[in-house]
């Protein structure tokens, strides 16, 4: 016998076209048990949605709303209406952890899970309510449509930027340690600083990254035409009390 969610998640995966024969070798479910459920007659239970609204943790919610910028999307499910999914990279275990989090603090009840691919994990929730909560869903990617934010999601940015930053740079960011030399002395002395970057193909997210950026107070620069950089010391460390290094 399996349960509910192993059954929806294997229905998500016929419903992105994959084979019987491949959906079995990856899940060890036999291609009978997959072919009864994509047969059978009378819908499958499944667990009751929250009822729409706003996100339960407008804190939690700006976190996501940066993930899904970054590396989020919300695709059709057949039983379920949507799914939202977030790449997570395996480099990065904490950030999967961090994500989960996320979403169930922004809709408590709904399920999770992460299915594996190669070099990083989709965390996915289903729900009927996530194009609510991101309006900026749409056909085509994201880089190549127009991204504005609602007046209530700007208004929750506003509340949280600084979560907001901190799940666009979990999501597209990194923090590096640059060096250089100097002569000191008479001598040539290494030196080393910390900068952050974001990089983005869409002129709107980054718009939207520097924006915060700029409320906030911390000084930035277009590194090139996808790249943002912040490198000065004063504006380092503020980013480095409330982002850090990716775990």
């Amino acid at each position: 016998m399996y349960d509910i969610s192993t059954r929806e998640r294997t229905l998500a995966l016929l419903g992105q076209g994959r084979s019987l024969s491949s959906i079995s070798r990856e899940t060890g479910i036999s291609r009978a048990a997959i072919r009864s459920w994509q047969i059978r007659l009378e819908p499958l239970p499944r667990m009751v949605a929250p009822a729409p609204g706003p996100p339960a943790d407008d804190h939690a919610y700006a976190y996501l709303l940066g993930l899904y910028l970054g590396d989020g999307c919300i695709s059709a499910h057949p039983r379920t209406g949507t799914y939202l999914r977030i790449a997570c990279a395996d480099a990065w275990p904490g950030l999967l952890q961090l994500c989960r989090e996320a979403i169930t603090r922004v809709r408590p009840g709904v399920g999770v899970y992460s299915v594996q691919k190669q070099g990083c994990a989709m965390v996915t929730s289903y729900s009927p309510h996530w194009p609510e909560l991101f309006p900026q869903h749409g056909p085509g990617k994201k880089h190549e449509r127009r991204i504005v934010l609602e007046p209530w999601q700007q208004a929750i940015v506003d509340a949280h930027p600084w979560e907001f930053i901190r799940g666009l740079i979990h999501s597209d960011g990194c923090r590096i340690v640059n060096w250089t030399t100097r002569v000191v002395d008479g001598m040539k002395r290494r030196y080393e600083y910390p900068r952050y970057f974001f990089t983005n193909l869409s002129v709107d997210i980054r718009r939207l990254y520097t924006n915060t950026l700029d409320g906030l107070g911390i000084d930035w620069k277009q590194a090139n035409a996808q790249n943002v950089s912040v490198a000065r010391k004063a504006s380092v460390a503020p980013m480095d009390v409330h982002i850090g290094p990716k775990y």
